[in-house]
């Protein structure tokens, strides 16, 4: 570090000393040290003690999360601060400081700090401003974070091919259904529902087809539920249907409905309009005090007695 009288043109610059009487400050000011730093040097190390605040006279820092190479969360140039948080809380640094180019800093220790917090009402009202400033900042990253992470959570929770919820939403929305209806009060019913032959559609026209029957599917499953009800992608070329307020007679309607739309469906080429898509479907109600790994056993039962009857059918587990 060096001492020696500052650029008056570097200090105008600085915005904790905008509107500052350079008079009033100047003699603190000329005592601090300049700190000079090569590209790629770390001048804040996260966890480590740090008593001085850095006012950047040229060149540019980087801060950093996680390590000095991590992606920069923020760039601070010529004329901002770094460190002064330490200095008023007494706390460590909070992350990794960096040199982004070469940078010359004026260095301003503790005492320093409050010498001219008290000697100047303008540089405290410019530092509270700057940290206002950084604090909506943050505030604003925070949030942006938040709803990538909810988004990241939604687009984890959807099959990618027929945008329908996907096994991993249901893993954990299906038992929560299952609490609140396992006392009985209300009914919960749910189908299983299996693309009968889907492994030909693949052999005979290729996977793009395959594809195409699901999409299908999966659009007309969605055409013809209520709005309170609940199809996700169980699988392959399984779908499962959550009917809340549904006993099993009126869930062999639904499913019964389900499977006529499905039957009307038609392909374009090159499958051609006279191949025909259907369905089986396997249905179970919900019994008081049954959990989630019965209840869908039972309805796997009853969709292995509709494939083993012929298919494109709805049978229905017993009471």
């Amino acid at each position: 570090m060096t001492r020696g009288k500052l650029d008056p043109n570097e200090l105008y610059k600085l915005k904790a000393l905008q509107g500052v009487s350079l008079e009033s400050v100047e003699g603190l000011l000329e005592t601090c040290d300049v700190k000079t730093l090569e590209k790629g040097e770390l001048l804040l190390k996260f966890g480590q003690p740090n008593t001085r605040m850095y006012m950047i006279l040229s060149g540019q820092l980087s801060v950093h999360l996680d390590s000095p190479e991590s992606e920069a969360v923020a760039v601070l140039d010529a004329g901002e601060t770094v460190g002064e948080l330490s200095v008023i809380d007494n706390r460590p640094a909070s992350a990794y400081v960096v040199a982004a180019a070469q940078a010359r800093l004026l260095a301003i220790d503790e005492a320093r700090f409050w010498n001219l917090v008290n000697a100047s009402h303008d540089f405290a009202i410019n530092l509270l401003m700057l940290l206002a400033a950084r604090l909506r900042t943050n505030n604003t990253t925070v949030s942006s974070n938040i709803r990538l992470q909810r988004e990241y959570k939604r687009n984890a929770m959807i099959d990618g091919l027929t945008t329908l919820y996907n096994r991993r939403w249901l893993d954990e929305a299906l038992p929560r259904f299952v609490t609140r209806y396992g006392r009985g009060a209300q009914a919960l019913t749910i189908v299983i529902v299996d693309v009968d032959h889907f492994k030909s559609f693949n052999d005979t026209y290729g996977h793009p087809v395959g594809d195409q029957v699901l999409v299908e599917v999966a659009k007309t499953l969605l055409a013809n539920i209520r709005p309170a009800d609940l199809v996700a992608r169980y699988g392959g070329e399984e779908f499962l249907v959550i009917l809340p307020d549904t006993d099993a007679k009126g869930g062999r309607i639904v499913a019964e409905r389900l499977r006529t739309a499905v039957s009307q469906i038609r392909l374009g080429p090159p499958a051609g309009r006279d191949r025909r898509i259907t369905i089986s479907c396997g249905g179970a109600c919900l019994r008081a005090g049954e959990p989630v790994a019965q209840l869908i056993a039972h309805a796997d039962e009853a969709l292995y007695q509709a494939k083993n009857s012929g298919r494109n059918r709805v049978s229905f587990a017993d009471a």
